[in-house]
């Protein structure tokens, strides 16, 4: 039938959507004077690195008590890093919609194109700024590469899964109700000592360590160290129930994203 599309024209339509939100989004966010797009990465690289080299002085000592053979400065790295990832994602897909609710009106733009332009810029930002972080420290020697390449990168991927879940989640949560959005930023600071950021579970008494994994960004912490460390550390995790997590947040986002875009398309 004359108009009909395919699914290859549909998602040829839809990745160029959410490739030009994205550029617009970095435009508005960053503009287009000083370093521009290149704060995209330079942000998560000044964060980590700043964070890193703070550790370095202050944790060493306990650090070492666990794990004399782990670098406090990767230890660092590897948390935050990931901590950077799911805030900074669930942050900025708050409230994504409500700006830009003129562009729905453009045919092909969607409620959901917003949100995935967002995560996109998130995830490769925070991946971009991760990587420049690790290659720069390894070549000044700085810490040393990591064990496994495919494992950390293995890592990434999932926590990069949970970070766009999550960041589905809020943006729906966030346009269904102002209250979630008072509350979110309370609930990301409760989060972060439970994150994994500053342990390995290995290291909790047993009693604690089930309930630590039951944590997904734990897991994800875990996977990720263990990609980089290898076998100076004990890693713990269940890539099983990470991906559940993954896949729930994605679905509940998703339906409700559904059932906010009927109210606000046009």
């Amino acid at each position: 039938m004359q108009g009909e599309t395919t699914f290859l024209q549909s998602l040829s339509i839809q990745v160029r959507v959410i490739w030009a939100l994205l550029m617009r989004e970095i435009l508005t966010r960053y503009g287009r004077h000083n370093i521009g797009f290149f704060w995209v990465f330079c942000e998560p690289i000044l964060f980590c690195s700043g964070v890193a080299f703070i550790w370095l002085h202050l944790h060493k000592s306990a650090l070492h008590r666990e794990a004399p053979d782990v670098s406090v400065i990767a230890f660092a790295i590897t948390g935050y890093s990931n901590v950077l990832l799911w805030r900074n994602t669930g942050n900025r897909c708050c409230e994504a919609v409500t700006p830009n609710l003129p562009l729905l009106y453009h045919r092909n733009v969607r409620v959901i194109d917003l949100a995935l332009a967002r995560i996109a810029l998130e995830i490769t930002g925070c991946g971009m700024g991760f990587l420049v972080i690790l290659v720069s420290f390894v070549s000044l020697h700085i810490i040393n590469p990591p064990a496994n390449w495919t494992l950390l990168l293995a890592g990434y991927f999932m926590n990069a899964w949970f970070a766009a879940s999550l960041g589905l989640l809020t943006c729906a949560c966030s346009e269904l109700t102002e209250v979630f959005v008072k509350f979110w930023h309370p609930i990301t600071y409760f989060l972060l000592p439970l994150s994994g950021l500053s342990f390995m579970v290995n290291w909790l008494p047993l009693k604690y360590q089930k309930l630590a994994l039951s944590v997904p960004t734990v897991d994800g912490t875990e996977i990720l160290r263990d990609g980089y460390f290898g076998q100076l550390v004990h890693a713990r995790y269940d890539l099983v129930y990470m991906s559940e997590w993954c896949l729930g947040l994605a679905l509940a986002g998703l339906l409700l994203l559904k059932l906010f875009s009927r109210r606000v398309e046009p």
